[in-house]
């Protein structure tokens, strides 16, 4: 009885061990399969290559700016304008990363990419360029968009006639909200605040005494008068407007002394603006004259000079990027409207077709730069550079995806504007007619009163630099991606009363700048607490903004007060690299893609490629350029020297630099700080065993002698450049009396202080 379970367990083994062996024996033999590759992974363009351009190309090329018409961050409009798939080598995406075909590297700004991220790009290129689907983008509002329907001033509100329109409607907007406007800015305040913004030049203390002594009504008009007809107002706004223009000089290869870029000549541009602004020349005729001053006055060269705004765009070594730039930056300047998008494809977001965007080039397609000399004038500065049509007859084809090396010829395309805008009519030229009269026509359209755009594009420049913020956030782009601003109604009134007003900018100017708006405390101490929460940008502008100086307006406030700003007005262009060394306005010093003054890049000079809106940022270099730099310790040792005459005394001298370097009086708290400051530095400065020995600046350079100073013009070394000349600034050393020298240093820690780089 015991064995039978045993025997039971070796049977049932015995017959699993049976069935596995036959089942071995039947099995068909199998060779070992090989084991597979793994198929190679593809590049993963949301993980992989989106990062790369979103750290380096979204900044230009993304959602808030589109230079060249160009948009990264949509992967559908990366795919028609920037890489071809399947082909890294025809992809201009990747010519431009590498600066193949001696194209400008990107990104212009900051650090290339390195070779892996480039090798990452080829790939994904190479393997098709594959994206992920994205959503379609917001249809188009077409011509019921605000900017697009002809702007019609409304009824000013209120019943004060007698006020400004600008309080009544900002007025009427602050009320609906609940906001109540701030106090009037300090009389010292506002006086720095307007002789900035309309001559970019602070009061001196003098100028500061008499506007303090003057009570009788009207004071702050008389001043606001008194410095729009000061030619140094041209000089101020021309500066704004060049930004928006992008005015650039000549440059190229100093190595091979050929010029890429522009033309030697495009100075006399730079003149014609700050003569035709200063002259109080219709905002119209500015547009006409600078995009087709050839055709309204052929033999006169202050007006052909305007051209410079078409001849600043002349590229050597590609006509159809000269034109490029021509067609989006003459749409972006004057129209507000990114019309590069539609050069590939019909825009994406704003009723622009491709051909529409060919049309507006045609206006351009005949002409050409030349430079031809000025009667009665010798030497090398004696030209101006301008445009002609030179090819009446050059066709203009829509190019297939906007490679100028596929046109479709199937039809010739002939001038015109979008038709949301309305037409643009062009009269065939006459018979012996030396020019075809498309740009004519364009100009005096830009500049019609029935356009939509041009009057609300300028009017909110103008307000930008005034306020430090514009009506319209995106200056450069009034398009269907940008709503209705919270103060369309006054835009509107702004446009339509510019346009009636002759476009008179200085009249716009005395407008805004008398309103009560602008003539606001810029503090948000003692304002009602409810104005910070329910309007904390200001959108409504309860006070005014304070703002950083620009970077032209740092260097030639240093100047001005120093008594060291040399007066001379227009002509050829100084070499930046003696900005340092020399007095002249900041505006007439070489500025192109190579050539910028160092201490102007600090405070965010404008990029020559593109400034509708300067960058404004708060950076360490800006401190340490002001507190290291021999241009400043020099001019705060001259302003020490100018003070001292009239206020001998140690407590007068102290008000007196504050007064003359900030605009305005010291507290009793900075008079107390400034009195122990003299006194311990002169202490420290009276032992000089207590000091450490700086080494001495560098002797003054020799005078030129006569015939020397006669040769106001020199020529670049390597590039075909005129270059002006400027009155070199002797160094000063630091002065010897402890007295003297703790002075310099107050007045040196006074020209760092945020007051006086800041716009209150």
């Amino acid at each position: 009885m015991r064995l039978l379970p045993r025997r039971r367990y070796l049977v049932l083994a015995l017959l699993v061990l049976l069935v596995g062996g036959v089942a071995l024996i039947a099995a068909p033999h199998k060779k070992a399969r090989k084991k597979k590759r793994p198929a190679p992974v593809k590049v993963d363009y949301a993980q992989q290559i989106k990062p790369i351009l979103e750290a380096h190309c979204y900044s230009c090329h993304g959602p808030t700016q589109l230079k060249g018409g160009l948009r990264l961050d949509r992967a559908a409009e990366l795919r028609a304008g920037a890489v071809v798939p399947g082909n890294s080598a025809k992809s201009p995406l990747l010519a431009v990363l590498t600066g193949a075909d001696d194209l400008p590297q990107m990104p212009p700004d900051g650090e290339p990419l390195g070779a892996e991220q480039i090798a990452l790009i080829k790939k994904w290129i190479d393997e098709g360029a594959e994206v992920p689907d994205e959503p379609a983008p917001t249809p188009s509002h077409g011509p019921d968009h605000w900017a697009f329907r002809a702007p019609v001033a409304p009824p000013v509100p209120g019943t004060n006639s007698a006020g400004n329109p600008i309080d009544a409607f900002l007025t009427a907007g602050r009320e609906r909200r609940g906001l109540a406007p701030n106090s009037p800015a300090p009389a010292a305040v506002l006086l720095r605040r307007v002789f900035i913004d309309l001559i970019g030049l602070p009061p001196t203390r003098e100028e500061l005494a008499a506007f303090l002594a003057d009570t009788a009504d009207g004071a702050y008009e008389r001043v606001v008068d008194r410095l729009l007809a000061d030619p140094r107002y041209g000089e101020r706004w021309a500066r704004h407007w060049m930004d928006v223009w992008r005015y650039s000089e000549a440059d190229g290869r100093k190595a091979k002394a050929d010029i890429w870029w522009g033309n030697a000549h495009v100075w006399r541009w730079r003149d014609w603006i700050v003569d035709a602004l200063n002259g109080d020349k219709g905002y119209d005729r500015m547009v006409l004259e600078m995009l087709a001053g050839d055709e309204v006055a052929p033999d006169d060269p202050k007006t052909t000079a305007a051209t410079g705004f078409l001849v600043r765009n002349w590229f050597k070594l590609d006509r159809d990027i000269w034109l490029t730039n021509t067609v989006d930056h003459t749409a972006k300047a004057f129209l507000g409207l990114s019309m590069g998008c539609a050069r590939c494809h019909d825009h994406k977001f704003d009723p622009v077709s491709q051909k529409e965007y060919y049309q507006f080039r045609a206006f351009f397609e005949p002409h050409d730069v030349r430079t031809d000399p000025v009667p009665g004038e010798t030497g090398p500065t004696a030209y101006v550079a301008r445009v002609y049509d030179a090819k009446p007859d050059e066709p203009t084809w829509l190019f297939v995806r906007g490679d100028p090396k596929v046109p479709d010829k199937s039809a010739r395309i002939i001038p015109g504007a979008p038709a949301v805008l309305g037409g643009v009519p062009v009269a065939p030229p006459a018979d012996g007619a030396k020019s075809t009269g498309r740009r004519l026509a364009l100009g005096r359209w830009i500049g019609g009163r029935a356009n939509p755009l041009t009057a609300r594009v300028a009017v909110n420049h103008i307000w930008m630099r005034h306020f430090g913020r514009p009506l319209v956030d995106n200056v450069a782009d009034f398009g269907t991606r940008t709503p209705a601003p919270a103060q369309q109604p006054l835009l509107d009134w702004l446009a339509v009363d510019f346009m009636e007003q002759g476009w008179s900018t200085k009249r716009l100017h005395r407008l805004i700048v008398t309103s009560a708006a602008y003539r606001m405390s810029s503090s948000t101490k003692g304002a009602p607490a409810g104005n910070v929460s329910a309007d904390p940008d200001n959108a409504f502008y309860w006070r005014a903004n304070h703002r950083p100086m620009e970077a032209e307006v740092v260097r030639d406030s240093l100047l001005w007060l120093a008594g060291a700003l040399e007066p001379t007005a227009g002509g050829p262009p100084v070499d930046p690299a003696r900005g340092a060394e020399t007095g002249r306005r900041s505006l007439y010093y070489r500025s192109s893609r190579e050539d910028k003054m160092e201490l102007l890049t600090a405070f965010d000079a404008p990029s020559v490629e593109e400034c509708y809106r300067r960058e404004q940022s708060i950076v360490p270099q800006q401190a340490l350029a002001l507190e290291n730099s021999a241009f400043a310790w020099d001019q705060a040792r001259r302003i020490a020297r100018r003070l001292e005459g009239a206020a001998p005394a140690q407590a007068a001298f102290v008000t007196a630099a504050f007064e003359h370097v900030l605009g305005r009086p010291p507290t009793a708290a900075e008079s107390s700080a400034c009195d122990a400051f003299l006194t311990r530095q002169q202490a420290l400065l009276a032992d000089p065993g207590r000091l450490t020995p700086l080494p001495l600046p560098p002797p003054p350079p020799a005078p030129l002698d006569p015939e020397a100073a006669k040769q106001l013009v020199q020529r670049v070394p390597g590039l075909p450049l005129v270059l002006g000349d400027a009155k070199p600034l002797p160094a000063v050393a630091p002065a010897s009396d402890p007295v003297a020298r703790a002075r310099e240093y107050l007045v040196h820690a006074l020209l760092n202080h945020n007051d006086f780089i800041t716009v209150r």
